[in-house]
């Protein structure tokens, strides 16, 4: 029996992502690199080349210049069409929007146009062995030391922490406030003192080769300060805002292939002499994920057209990326259990599927943060600190 699926987000790029996922073997490449994880520089160049990174970005730059809502719509198709990985890939810019927004006009013409074109590869490197999402904990420091800084200190749980030519570290500038000391530096990562060590392998999103990286008396010059001294968290706090809303779009997009492939399974698949979807155990779960993936989509592209407006929306997005992880998860366990012993197996995608997706509710804010993020803007005096 054929199902009769809900119709996707839609926006006039997705011819564009549709031909570019084929051309690429994005599907494919996304299963071979969880089985050879390494970073997919030709898939990279290849986004860049068919004007995939940085969808959100301005055209002055080089960019699409898309509307946020687009950009969901963008992602979530891509992440359907090929799995998380180049979906996250495609939102790298956003991750250095820091570099684009406040970063010298050289500074962005040297690193973060060529990373547009999938040339070149800048990583962030904020948190550290003693600081995850406190901020005010973060214990690298950039000394003043002539015309320029020195850095010391040690960043965990980094992304392409062996593959990125540069990465924007946060460090504390001695005599600082303890978070107005927060300063952001573009530091490539061949300067003497950078020494770089992977991880040995994560749950999923392996691809990310995750890993830490120690600033030994590492000399920056000025120049490569971005934006001004001291400003570096209130920076990052507008692009975390912006990319935990994207991330929740990329999460259902994938999580809605899995349920889109299972709901498709269980009208064909028969036992006991009837369709698994005549039967309510296998149906009503799945008739209860389709609804939640679709008002998680709805909550997700609200925000982000609040955050299109320039409306105060941190709660909104926090509470979007959880609500995000939460549905998607739980779709993608179905879509498991459901298959049986093949959907737990690595021939089929939802295992990975699951385990890539599962490094949402730590990655970019862990869930209880989310929370906290909320919570402070029903009771401003009562939540604690904002992350």
């Amino acid at each position: 029996m054929s199902a009769r699926l809900p119709m996707l987000p839609d926006d006039p790029l997705v011819p564009e992502i549709r031909a570019a996922v084929e051309s690429l073997r994005l599907a494919e490449r996304y299963r071979e690199l969880d089985r050879h994880p390494e970073f997919p520089r030709a898939e990279f160049r290849g986004l860049g080349a068919a004007h995939l990174l940085g969808l959100r970005t301005r055209a002055a730059l080089g960019g699409r210049g898309l509307a946020l809502p687009r950009v969901g719509v963008a992602l979530f198709r891509l992440a359907h069409a090929s799995g998380t990985t180049f979906a996250k890939l495609s939102l790298q810019p956003e991750f250095s929007s820091v570099l684009a927004e406040h970063g010298s006009p050289p500074l962005v013409d040297e690193w973060f146009r060529p990373m547009l074109r999938g040339e070149r590869l800048v990583g962030n490197h904020l948190t550290e062995p003693g600081a995850g999402s406190d901020a005010a904990a973060i214990a690298t420091t950039a000394t003043r030391e002539g015309d320029g800084y020195v850095l010391d200190g040690t960043k965990s749980e980094a992304a392409f922490a062996a593959d990125a030519e540069a990465a924007i570290v946060y460090a504390r500038v001695p005599g600082g406030e303890p978070r107005g000391g927060i300063t952001a530096f573009l530091v490539p990562q061949d300067l003497p003192g950078v020494s770089r060590h992977a991880g040995v392998g994560d749950l999923g999103e392996r691809w990310q080769r995750r890993g830490s990286v120690v600033y030994s008396r590492v000399r920056v010059p000025e120049r490569f300060r971005i934006g001004e001294e001291g400003k570096g968290f209130d920076y990052v706090r507008t692009e975390l805002t912006r990319e935990r809303a994207l991330l929740a779009a990329i999460y259902l997009g994938v999580a809605r292939a899995a349920w889109d492939e299972t709901v498709e399974y269980v009208g064909e698949r028969s036992a006991f002499g009837r369709t698994l979807s005549a039967q309510q155990a296998v149906a009503f779960p799945l008739v209860e994920d389709g609804a939640s993936l679709t008002a998680a989509w709805l909550y997700v592209e609200r925000t982000l057209e609040r955050l299109e407006r320039g409306e105060p929306a941190d709660a909104d997005a926090a509470m979007a990326k959880w609500m995000a992880g939460e549905v998607a998860l739980r779709a993608l366990d179905h879509a498991i259990q459901f298959h049986g012993g093949r959907g737990y197996s690595q021939s089929l995608p939802h295992e990975q599927r699951w385990r890539d997706v599962r490094s949402g509710p730590i990655a970019h804010g862990p869930a209880e943060i989310m929370h906290l993020v909320a919570a402070r803007q029903l009771w401003p005096r009562r939540a604690g600190t904002n992350p």
